[in-house]
Order: structure tokens, then sequence, then C-alpha cells
């Protein structure tokens, strides 16, 4: 009788245990197949050995998830090397029981076994890490009989041989199968296959459970991210106290628990990217994705792809299927800004996202249904564009579902100094330098700007303050010339050599009578002068100490 190799197909039906033949049919059969096979020469065995090895390999390395991997693998074994039932059961950190992680050959219902440490043969594998092989099961009283009882078995005789699952030299779980018992099978030889299998096993396990930890951290990442964003973009976070802020507020406080469609009006720069973050991360949406995406930006030639996406080969350049923005923000919301810039042939597959919530990938034919709360913002005058017909009333209509709008910096200029005080900490934490206030001369030269650029203006303005500052103070000087000799502007009157002088002097005064909390002496030593020069200056320019005293 030949000796089988764990490599060499043999022609064995494998059935259901339930309609296994009957052992006397299997021994008559495997005497006829030795009889009519020749012995295969050792290269051959061995060739068909590393196959099968390679085999497992790849199928454990094919898979991302360790279930399919281990199932891919005892698969090739029932098939390469004639297993009639094969498990992996791994252990459970948690409840220090082994359980059956991927089966060949077990009845569904009987998938989910479990083994205590030291229970039947698998559980003594696992206790002691050394294999145990089982010539004939019917004859060891360990077997326990749980992956398929003795009835399902039927009359025919099986072998049973489990390894241990070694992961640096401890035991994580274990490798069983069962054979048709043959009287002359080489068991040394599938022993130690098995084993080399069990080993790539167990590197398998490491993968998957550093691929755990560095997914487990990546959510760990993404909740706190999550968090901090929300944090940011807390209503708390929006500077400005004016009546027009209040107002906005209220608004955003409104839609933000909702579904609604949002159209954010404002000029440029007053922060609609901001209202729009605030209010997807104060809705039911939070935690899902907020995709931008700006519409100025997209070349007309991509705008669709961009937004839709595209299938393979749609375009010359096009080498994969693409998922566009829109279904990027699936479950989440999407800010179209400068919505206004959009050409009428994509405003009209705009509209139809917005009515179906559905559209087609560039090339594709299968509608795309998306479940996305759109946010848009403009600084066009929408309503003129529906008179010039450069832009649609329909869609109009579609987004202008809940106007919202931000107002400029000119009429909230109670928000000036807030803000200036804000962008100074910021850029000073940012750059490493230590600003401690802004001079009175400098609040007087912001808060009488009239600030076209809106808050964007007003945040570059203080970050060069902040990086021209040599001291703890930010002055007037180190503001733009446009706040400071820009006719235009109006917030400087030109003014003599002598008067120049004047303001610059009563400047420093103001700035060392406040340093020095009122006291004339001290502010006298901090600008290296006496008392009495302090106090002529101090009746010459009208300056009340007891009022700089704070």
């Amino acid at each position: 009788m030949t000796h089988p190799l764990p490599g060499e197909p043999q022609r064995i039906l494998v059935h259901p245990p339930a309609l296994l033949p009957s052992a006397q049919a299997a021994e008559e059969r495997e005497g006829r197949q030795s009889e009519a096979s020749p012995r295969l020469p050792s290269d051959t065995k061995e060739a068909r050995k590393l196959g099968t090895l390679v085999d497992v390999s790849q199928a454990l390395a094919g898979h991302l998830n360790l279930q399919a991997g281990l199932s891919a693998m005892l698969l090739i074994l029932a098939r390469r090397c004639s297993v009639i039932r094969g498990a992996v059961a791994l252990l459970d950190e948690r409840s220090g029981e082994l359980q059956i992680r991927a089966s060949v050959g077990i009845r569904h219902e009987r998938q989910e076994t479990r083994y205590q440490m030291g229970e039947g043969i698998t559980g003594e594998v696992a206790a002691t890490s050394e294999p145990i092989v089982v010539p004939r099961i019917s004859a060891d009283r360990r077997f326990l009989y749980r992956a398929a009882s003795r009835g399902e078995r039927g009359q025919a005789e099986f072998s049973f041989i489990c390894v241990p699952v070694l992961l640096h030299r401890r035991c994580v779980g274990t490798l069983s199968v069962e054979l048709q018992h043959r009287a002359q099978r080489d068991f040394d030889r599938l022993l130690k296959f098995l084993r080399v299998v069990a080993s790539m096993i167990s590197q398998a396990v490491r993968i998957h459970r550093l691929l755990e930890v560095e997914r487990q951290k990546l959510v760990s990442e993404n909740a706190q991210l999550r968090q901090e964003l929300q944090q940011r973009h807390h209503f708390s976070n929006l500077i400005g106290t004016s009546g027009p802020m209040r107002q906005l507020y209220e608004e955003v406080a409104r839609v933000a628990a909702t579904n609604t469609t949002v159209l954010i009006r404002g000029e440029s720069g007053t922060g609609k990217e901001l209202i729009a973050q605030a209010i997807h991360y104060h809705s039911p949406r939070a935690k899902r994705a907020f995709i931008k995406v700006n519409c100025a930006a997209l070349p007309e030639t991509l705008v669709e792809s961009e937004l839709f996406g595209h299938e393979r080969g749609a375009f010359t350049g096009a080498q994969q299927r693409k998922k566009g923005r829109f279904e990027l923000a699936n479950g989440g919301t999407i800010f179209l800004d400068e919505i206004g810039e959009l050409s009428l042939a994509m405003q009209v597959k705009l509209l139809r996202v917005l009515q179906e919530r559905e559209f087609e990938r560039v090339g594709g034919t299968e509608p795309v249904r998306v479940d996305v709360r759109v946010i848009a913002a403009t600084n066009r005058d929408l309503e003129r564009g529906l008179i010039e017909s450069t832009f649609r009333d329909d869609l109009y209509y579609r987004l202008n579902v809940f106007p919202i709008f931000v107002p400029p910096l000119r009429v909230r200029k109670a928000d000036v100094l807030p803000l200036a005080d804000h962008f100074a900490e910021k850029y000073a934490r940012e750059h490493g330098k230590s600003i401690k206030r802004i001079s009175t001369p400098a609040i007087d030269l912001l808060a009488t700007y009239h600030w076209p650029g809106n808050v964007r203006e007003l945040e570059n303005t203080m970050e060069r303050a902040v990086l021209l500052a040599d001291g703890a103070v930010i002055h007037g000087h180190h503001l733009p010339p446009t706040l400071q000799t820009a006719d235009a502007t109006g917030t400087v009157v030109r003014t003599s050599l002598e008067g120049a002088v004047e303001a610059f002097e009563r400047s420093l005064i103001e700035d060392a009578l406040k340093t020095a909390g009122g006291n004339r002496s001290r502010a006298a030593r901090l600008l290296g002068t006496t008392e009495r020069v302090i106090s002529y200056k101090v009746k010459k320019y009208g300056l009340d100490p007891a009022r700089l005293r704070a």
C-alpha cells in the first residue's frame, strides 16, 4: 500500500459526514488505487509538497481578513491532502477558551465550538504546546466528537492530527485535521508538514494582530480628531458678540440639527466656510465626512469628474474607477463653495442630484444613490444672475431653502478688537512670540479701518504685526501701510513731521503708564527719563494716568 504524501492528490471523494462511505469500502477502493498507481519518485513528491505549501502561503497572505485566509487554507488542505474535516481554533484572550475560527467539512451549527484549555485533544495540545496524533479516533477516549458526532461519521474509521500554533513560543491556537484511516500512513511526515502550515498560520495571526492594533489606533485617533474638530467649530469658538453675529448664531443653531439645504451668502473673507463647518459638526451627520469643494478652483473640464467621479476608460488617463466628491460625502455633508461660478451645464447636473439624490459617474450608466446634505456658499449676487440668465432659477430655489447672510466686518466694528486679540494670540503662539497686548493707537487704527477684505484681511494684518513686533506690544507702526497712510482708506489724517512725532511720543507715554499701572515715576524709569518730564508731557497731551491704571 502506498504511503500518501501531504501534497499528493488522491482520488477519494470528500462527502458530507452523513454520506461518507463505510470503512470497508474505503479500504477496498484504496487498495485498488495502490495496485493501479505506481509509486511516485521522491523529487515529484517533494515538488508537490512544496507546491501545496506555496498555495497555503498565498491563501493566508491573499486575504486581509484572517478568517477568510484560514478558510481558504483549509480548502487547499481538503483538495490537495484529502482532509475530510479540518479546523483552526484560536485562543480568545478574554475568556481563555479556544474558539474555532475557520473550518472545512464541519456542519454550520458546530462551527462555533469552544474548548477549555486541557479539554479533549485540542485543549491538551493548546495546554502543552505539543502535537498529538490519533491513528484511530474510535480507540481514543479523549476524543470529544464535538465537530462531528459519532453518528455523522458513520462506520468509517478516521485518523486525527492536531498541532499547536505557536507565536513567540506561546500557543495561540491549534490546527487539526481529520483523514480517513490508513494502516500504513506515514504520520511523522504528515506531522512535519502540518507543523510548517501551523507556523504559517502563526505569522498570519501575528500580522492580523499588528493590523488590528493599527486599526484600533486609527479609530481612536479618528475619534479624537473628530472631537477636536467639533470643539474647534463649536459656536463658542466663533468670535464676535455684535448684534449681527448674535443673529447669525441663532440661525446656525436652528438649522444645524436638521438636514435642510443651506445657502450661505456673504462677501469674500467673511468666514462662510467656518459657518458651514459649525453647521456640520453640530448636526446628526457630525461623525460622517465633511467634504469641501471650491467650485471656482476646478477647471471646467474636470468639474463633472471631481463632483461625480468617473469609470475606468471614461476618458484618456482614466486608468481606474474614481469616486467623486458627492460619493465620498455619502452619509455626511458636502460644502460647495463659490457655487455661483458653476457653468449652466453643471448647474443642470447638480440640480438632478439635489432633486433625485442620485447621479451617474462620467462614462457610467448605472445610477449612484447618495444621502448627502448640501451646504452651498457664494459671494455673488445670484438674483442678478437670474436676471442675466447666468444662474438657473430652478437651482436657485433648490439651494435657497435656508439662506444665511454673514455680515461684513465693517458693519460689526464691535468684533474687530476681539478678533484682533484672537489672531494676535494665535500667531504669537505659532511663531514663538510673546505678545501681551495691542497699543491704543494701533487699536484706533484697527477700529477706524473699513476692512474691504473682511476677517481674512484682519487675520493677515495681525500675522504681519506679530512677525514685525520686537517686543510684547503691537504698535501702530507694525500695521500695514494701508491702515496708516492710504488716502483711500480715510483711516489716518495727513499731518506734519512735528505732529507725527508728538503722536508717537504720546503713544509711548500711554504704553509706559499702562505698564506702570498709572505710576508716573515707574513710567519715567521705563522710558529712561525723569518724573518731571513725564508729568509735563501728561499735562501737554491731556492724559489721565488714573484712567490708564488698569
